[in-house]
């Protein structure tokens, strides 16, 4: 019996970006089910709830047609534990830069002695997405500046929407 090759690309995606999308439609060529595991995160204050992030994650992913191995699911606590529960055994993590590489290998490390059955596999953002975060996104719709592109239409109108209360 072959095994099936679970992955997870966990993330607050808050909001998803195009970034994401590129690491997603990536992650999912090289498993053969990929779980886009979005944390609660309450420490980072989301601007979107959990439910919210999860359906416009499911909106980029089903609009865009960008895997049909790719799935939405919500978690809390630690990844790992998380990981096991599902049966996955590659944890996906994007890099933007050199300086994202040394809190991911910590986190990767850590993980491996929490539970050693997972391994997590670095992809390195495409060169016309390096500069993307969720966190630049809305900074930028904060101040009014145009958002389009770095998100999809549906993510850039929940931003704005959300800025202009």
């Amino acid at each position: 019996m072959i095994k099936k090759t679970i992955g997870i690309y966990p993330g607050t995606f808050d909001p998803i970006t195009n970034g994401h999308a590129d690491i997603i439609s990536r992650a999912s060529k090289i498993t053969d089910e990929l779980i886009l595991a979005i944390s609660t995160s309450y420490s980072k204050n989301p601007m979107f709830s959990i439910e919210e992030r999860c359906n416009l994650a499911r909106i980029y992913l089903e609009k865009y047609n960008i895997a049909s191995n790719v799935r939405v699911m919500k978690f809390d606590g630690l990844l790992v534990n998380f990981a096991s529960k599902i049966g996955a055994g590659i944890i996906i993590r994007g890099l933007r830069a050199v300086s994202d590489f040394e809190y991911e290998f910590q986190m990767a490390c850590m993980n491996s002695r929490l539970e050693e059955n997972i391994e997590t596999i670095f992809l390195p953002a495409s060169e016309k997405n390096q500069f993307i975060s969720s966190r630049l996104v809305k900074e930028i719709a904060s101040l009014g500046g145009p958002i389009s592109a770095f998100v999809i239409p549906e993510i850039e109108e929940k931003v704005v929407e959300y800025y202009k209360k």
